[in-house]
């Protein structure tokens, strides 16, 4: 007698061949979920991302203080000797207030020395307001030989109207030091000065600037060849609205900073120094590892 196989057996071992491949399949897609939603989840607080790739809509978060709680009510404490504003030697003003006749019998004390003098200082700011001064170049012709000659302006009265050189560094100092946005310093000199300068003449004096300290920043760069160590990082900052990367090199005395479009091996190739061949230390971005010089050794 012929023996056949069992139409159900064969049924059993094929749901049992589906359920294994849907089990590895789950198993699969699980473990991509999850690696989806670990990146999703990094942001600059728990990975090496900078905080410009957080977004607006990531939620702000908020740490605790590490310092211990004194036990003392927040503000001044009692007996805390404060600091006073004191009397200066060399006042910029004297205003002398002295009585014209006696309080009592209105006799006049015209020439009548004081007997004392009693001093109150006030602190106070200049009046604020813009001073324009006008340069002149007089044009002189010679009675003996009838040779003309112009008189020369100071340096840097170049143009027929233009900014001095304290109200251009006042405007490089708010946009570049204390960080105001360009909008903001300009309704900053409209409200004090009553002139309101141009996001162009704001870029121009910004430039200038940079221009005035590249000698600076080139002495900067060369003494950190120098240095024995160098830390390096990178954070992303936009610029006309795109994402860019400010580089830092620095050592314990010197900083320099470098803006550049990426954060990779074209950064890494514009701010590597080739003289330098100190120790590295970075926090392991692969780019990183092209620069030269000796790396820091890693961590056991």
């Amino acid at each position: 007698m012929s023996q056949h196989a069992d139409p159900r057996d064969e049924r059993i071992a094929q749901l049992e061949a589906e359920n294994t491949a849907l089990h590895e399949q789950v198993a699969a897609l699980v473990a991509r979920v999850g690696e989806l939603e670990g990146q999703r989840a990094k942001d600059s607080h728990n990975s090496s991302k900078p905080p410009s790739s957080d977004g607006l809509g990531r939620a702000v978060r908020t740490h605790r203080s590490l310092r211990e709680r004194s036990g003392k009510k927040p503000g001044g404490q009692a007996g805390h000797r404060g600091t006073t504003l004191r009397l200066v030697e060399g006042p910029d003003t004297v205003e002398t207030h002295r009585p014209a006749i006696c309080g009592r019998c209105a006799a006049p004390l015209d020439g009548v020395a004081a007997d004392r003098v009693e001093r109150r200082q006030v602190h106070e700011l200049p009046p604020v307001r813009l001073v324009v001064g006008e340069h002149r170049a007089e044009t002189v012709r010679c009675p003996a030989c009838q040779a003309v000659t112009t008189g020369a302006f100071p340096v840097g009265v170049n143009a027929p109207a233009q900014y001095g050189p304290r109200l251009r560094a006042l405007a490089a100092y708010l946009t570049q030091q204390q960080f105001v946005p360009y909008g903001r310093v300009r309704e900053l000199f409209s409200d004090l000065l009553g002139r309101a300068l141009s996001v162009g003449t704001l870029v121009g004096v910004v430039r200038r600037g940079a221009q005035a300290v590249a000698a600076t920043t080139h002495a900067i760069r060369a003494q950190l060849a120098d240095e024995a160590v160098q830390h390096h990082d990178e954070t992303g900052v936009r610029v006309s609205g795109r994402l860019h990367w400010l580089h830092v090199q620095s050592s314990r005395w010197r900083t320099a900073y470098t803006l550049h479009a990426q954060r990779g091996g074209a950064a890494m190739t514009a701010v590597d120094q080739p003289t330098f061949r100190g120790v590295h230390l970075h926090d392991g971005w692969a780019a990183y590892r092209q620069l030269v010089g000796r790396r820091a050794p890693t961590p056991a």
